[in-house]
């Protein structure tokens, strides 16, 4: 075949009749034609050789909705019957394996019911806690694994290293002072929400503090005890643990909601 010169240019048929085009286009301008021939004549519907539209399903091969006995199969662009199984892109929105975040504790307004064991288990272990020490570890390991809330302790002075921050005496202090005020949460398990209500405002209209901080000071406080007290924190004590720290965790955000 002749290059694209936008010449004319001849070839045989198979039937040796000879055959002659204006240009490689057959529109006489040299470039290769993308649309049909002005003159060309379109097949009628259905003729053998057209591929009709598909049926307006995404381009997954198939059509969604056309679904085949219990087991939900769906038919592929071949013909074939799939189950969803087989197919990789999903043809139907799941579930995430857990819930949101936003899901995993009681809401603010929920009334949250304490067993007599988990009270038990949180008094008993807040009894041995000693809140200078794991106040003050709880804030430094807050400030040193999520950095970016040191900027609400400015003021703090040095905390430019993990060692600074541990022995800067401001986050000492301001750790059991932090802890000390969590210790209320364990005299009042029953009115949660009203204890810390002048916290959560304070935090909300004037400090502007991300509530999600909440979250994570408690998720900290979780790992600390677990550190300090390993033969006490058995899984039913995580439990009961980790429900205080997230219901405390929306106690003082409710000013936000």
């Amino acid at each position: 075949m002749p290059p694209f010169s936008g010449e004319p240019w001849s070839w045989k048929s198979k039937t040796g009749e000879d055959g002659q085009t204006d240009s490689l286009s057959h529109g006489g301008s040299g470039h290769l034609a993308l649309g049909p021939h002005p003159d060309a004549v379109s097949p009628p519907s259905g003729a053998r050789g057209t591929v009709p539209p598909p049926p307006g399903g995404p381009a997954k091969g198939g059509v969604q909705g056309q679904e085949e006995g219990p087991g939900g199969a769906y038919k592929s662009g071949d013909g074939e019957s799939r189950s969803p199984a087989c197919d990789p892109l999903g043809s139907k929105s799941r579930d995430p394996p857990y819930p949101p975040a936003a899901t995993r504790y009681p809401p603010p307004a929920t009334m949250v019911h304490w067993s007599a064991e988990e009270k038990q288990l949180i008094t008993g272990l807040w009894g041995k806690v000693n809140v200078a020490d794991c106040g003050a570890e709880a804030l430094a390991r807050l400030l040193i694994v999520y950095p970016w809330t040191q900027r609400f302790f400015s003021s703090f002075g040095n905390l430019s290293s993990p060692t600074a921050i541990i022995g800067n005496p401001k986050v000492r202090a301001h750790g059991r002072k932090v802890l000390t005020s969590f210790g209320e949460a364990v005299k009042n398990l029953d009115n949660i929400k009203a204890t810390y209500a002048k916290l959560s405002e304070l935090h909300c209209e004037k400090l502007h503090v991300d509530p999600e901080n909440f979250r994570l000071l408690g998720d900290i406080l979780i790992i600390v005890l677990a550190s300090h007290f390993a033969r006490d924190f058995t899984p039913a004590c995580q439990f009961a643990w980790q429900k205080l720290v997230g219901v405390v965790a929306h106690a003082l955000a409710r000013k936000y909601h």
